[in-house]
């Protein structure tokens, strides 16, 4: 049984589609107007986890992921750039699906651009507008009346007393609230002819939040069942499509809300304003990109995923154990059958079940890998079998292990990462010291998964390399 932990309930969930069978699945997507760093490829690379197991466990599965190809960032760099919108976007869409490419991730079923579905955000602006939820202002934009929609806050758990003028919106004298949020931007003066639509308020654009539950509503229907995204857009881009998609078609929007868990580095959310950002291409440089695919996949999706160098070294020297397991293979091989009757292929698919557990699946393969070594039949076949599973091992394991899977530069790093394994023993200790066992057991399985093995003893715990 698959259970989904729900952001907006949340808890772990039963996971019930609405249809039996199918799942309708929307990711927010790229603003295409630069690289992606590895945010975006924890997001990219998480749910395309997720599909897949959905997929392995028998559902018929649509998958939308957007791209935002107009908002007041793409339309900026276009003018410094001096080129066209459409120009600067086809670039930054072609240098994503690369960067998608080398991942290992799978093309959604569908990736829908923005620009091409105005009409029907136009439309469910009319709808706003005749049940009184969306007004049109001084300023020529028409913006959604947030106090008269009773529900909102309740993804984010923020009260309207929360976001009080000041704190979270900036005021605006043409907004009747300053909590109500742009659904229509009217066209400025200096703003580019591509970037303008007609209406009945006039030339203008969408703002961003109505262009995910527009496209959403589109392709998958007036309620879907799972939506993903990073938790920077918990608030306000997901309590605002809940508000949108609610108001205008009086139907449950979401029924699972999945969030992913944001990146940091030395502690601090890795993003553009603060400069601590590295692009996909930059890391491709220095690492294989089954490395980074690994790294991400290794630390749960809701948990922080801390970057480093030693962090990616420590992943390329696992994924070479993993390798090691193979034999010496020249070819690239089909993976096995799955035997689900397997003890190991069992707790595989009890951790994917457990709200798409990877840390604790990737543990499973470094347990099939001992037992390669150890000569237990059929662990060979079935490591690689639920590997592919997660899109990994699909090389031929000689050529990868002459390739050692790294950059000239990242060679001399793995070592240094002793420190951060003996900090999780630290903190294990202390859980299990406070009875949070299902923290101890989650940090176990996060090292197993980094090919760390923890032996307890009367007098303390050790770890070697599995």
């Amino acid at each position: 049984m698959l259970r989904v932990f729900n952001t907006l309930s949340r808890a772990k969930e039963e996971f019930v589609p609405l249809e039996p069978g199918r799942v309708r699945m929307y990711v927010c997507g790229m603003t295409v107007y630069d690289f992606c760093h590895v945010g975006h490829a924890r997001v990219m690379v998480v749910f395309d986890a997720v599909q897949r197991w959905l997929r392995m466990s028998g559902y018929a599965v649509t998958y939308v992921r957007n791209i935002t190809d107009i908002d007041d960032k793409i339309i900026r760099r276009a003018v410094e750039n001096n080129e066209t919108i459409g120009a600067l976007t086809g670039r930054f869409i072609a240098a994503m699906h690369q960067d998608a490419d080398a991942l290992g991730v799978e093309r959604p079923d569908h990736e829908p651009r923005a620009t091409d579905y105005v009409p029907q955000m136009l439309s469910l602006i009319g709808l706003l507008e005749n049940k009184g939820l969306a007004y049109r202002a001084a300023d020529g934009d028409v913006n959604f009346a947030v106090r008269r929609f009773a529900p909102y806050g309740r993804l984010s758990g923020k009260s309207l007393d929360d976001l009080r003028a000041g704190e979270r919106v900036a005021v605006d004298s043409a907004k009747q609230d300053p909590l109500d949020f742009v659904l229509w931007k009217s066209a400025k003066p200096d703003e580019p002819g591509e970037a303008r639509w007609p209406s009945a308020h006039g030339e203008g654009r969408p703002g961003w939040h109505i262009e995910c539950s527009a496209m959403a509503t589109s392709l998958l229907g007036n309620t879907i069942d799972i939506h993903g995204g990073g938790a920077d857009l918990q608030f306000p881009h997901h309590e605002n499509e809940i508000a949108q998609s609610e108001g205008a078609l009086d139907t449950q929007f979401v029924r699972y809300w999945m969030h992913n868990g944001f990146v940091r580095v030395d502690d601090e959310k890795m993003s553009k304003s603060l400069g601590n950002f590295f692009t996909i291409r930059e890391v491709l440089k220095k690492f294989d990109p089954e490395v980074i695919r690994l790294f991400i996949l290794r630390a749960h999706y809701r948990s922080p995923l801390n970057y480093s160098d030693a962090h990616l070294e420590d992943a390329r020297q696992s994924l070479l154990r993993l390798y090691g397991a193979l034999g010496d293979d020249e070819a690239v091989s089909q993976p096995a059958s799955i035997n689900w009757s397997n003890v190991a292929c069992l707790r595989f698919r009890e951790a994917m079940d457990d709200d798409f557990n990877t840390p604790v699946a990737l543990s499973v393969l470094f347990e099939l890998a001992a037992d390669v070594h150890r000569g237990v039949a059929g662990a060979r076949e079935q490591l690689r079998a639920l590997a592919s599973v997660l899109g990994l091992l699909g090389r031929a394991p000689q050529a990868v292990r002459r390739s050692g899977l790294a950059g000239s530069e990242a060679g001399a790093a793995g070592a240094s990462d002793s420190a951060q394994i003996e900090s999780l023993i630290a903190e294990r200790a202390a859980a299990k010291k406070a009875k949070r066992y299902q923290d101890a057991d989650r940090i176990r399985a996060e090292l197993l998964a980094q090919g760390v093995v923890l032996e307890d003893t009367p007098s303390g715990t050790s770890w070697r390399r599995a």
